[in-house]
């Protein structure tokens, strides 16, 4: 017997866009292996359009990026009265704002790197003693980001031009983890190690840039820690279905122990994607998780 009818919106106008196809992709496919019926969008400006020439049950938001997860397209699910995936408009739109989700970290709790918000311009002297990571204030999946290491590097190029607000953090060192929330409860912790010195786009996306440790090999402290302030991110920010944070660690003397990142409301669902296979240390197939992300889908979240 077919299943419901499901948009699985891909693609969009972000630099994530080509990321969010082969996400849109896999997690089709996996709809289809499941009897769903599917319809795959690839998103432009029209999507209200589009969406109304398909008239799905539900809408997958395999998107990525500006327009994709910052409560754009969520408000345009609440106005058309579509169930959806992931977040909804107001804890996606806080996500995506890294400076203001690591506000309400803060007041939940959660400890987090010290950052100021600059924009890009004649920038002449380093903003922040390094080292220093520039980060996007909202884009994704490493988009943009660099890392200064120390004071003899030149200013990096993005903070004399950008299109995009910036957030310069202090750099903690450590070991990168992760932990993903589905079905309201953490799921395993990941170690994540690059194959170059940072975490970046290349090491998220290319195959070999990066080994994934699952289960971590880290204490049950440690991992107890994780996953109780991965659900408190996700529940500060008023989040739904599936999210994804990501910490550092720094397990020097007098450093800065466990700090949270940020949190992903729609992180990838790529062959190469981190909650795919922290769901999969459960015995849960990839199959499984995006059947259950449809099921979860509703509107007004």
């Amino acid at each position: 017997m077919t299943k419901k009818h499901v948009a699985v919106i891909m693609g969009g106008w972000s630099p994530e866009r080509d990321i969010s196809l082969i996400s849109g992709e896999g997690c089709a496919k996996a709809l289809e292996a499941s009897n769903y019926q599917v319809s795959k969008i690839d998103a432009g400006r029209n999507l209200a359009e589009q969406l109304q020439a398909v008239k799905p049950d539900v809408i997958f938001n395999a998107l990525h990026g500006v327009g994709g997860e910052d409560g754009v397209v969520q408000g345009l699910f609440e106005l058309l009265e579509i169930p959806y995936t992931h977040s909804g408009v107001m804890a996606s739109a806080l996500a995506m704002d890294k400076i203001q989700a690591k506000k309400i970290f803060t007041e939940a709790g959660l400890s987090v790197a010290p950052d100021m918000k600059v924009f890009a311009g004649d920038i002449s002297n380093h903003p922040m003693t390094p080292p220093y990571v520039v980060k996007p204030i909202n884009q994704g999946s490493s988009v943009g980001i660099e890392l200064v290491k120390d004071s003899t590097q030149d200013i990096p190029e993005i903070l004399r031009n950008s299109e995009w607000p910036l957030m310069v953090e202090a750099f903690v060192p450590g070991r990168e983890l992760s932990c993903a929330i589905w079905q309201g409860k953490p799921s395993e912790v990941m170690e994540i190690r690059a194959s170059n010195e940072f975490y970046d786009f290349d090491a998220k996306y290319t195959e070999g840039g990066s080994t994934h440790i699952v289960p971590a090999d880290i204490s049950a402290d440690i991992r107890a820690a994780v996953q109780a302030q991965t659900l408190t991110a996700h529940d500060a920010l008023g989040c739904k279905g599936v999210t994804r944070t990501d910490f550092r660690l720094d397990e020097t003397d007098g450093g800065y122990g466990l700090i949270i990142l940020e949190l992903n409301t729609q992180p990838g669902m790529t062959t190469l994607s981190l909650v795919p296979e922290m769901v999969a240390c459960e015995g849960v197939s990839y199959e499984e998780l995006v059947s259950w992300m449809v099921e979860d889908a509703s509107c007004q979240r």
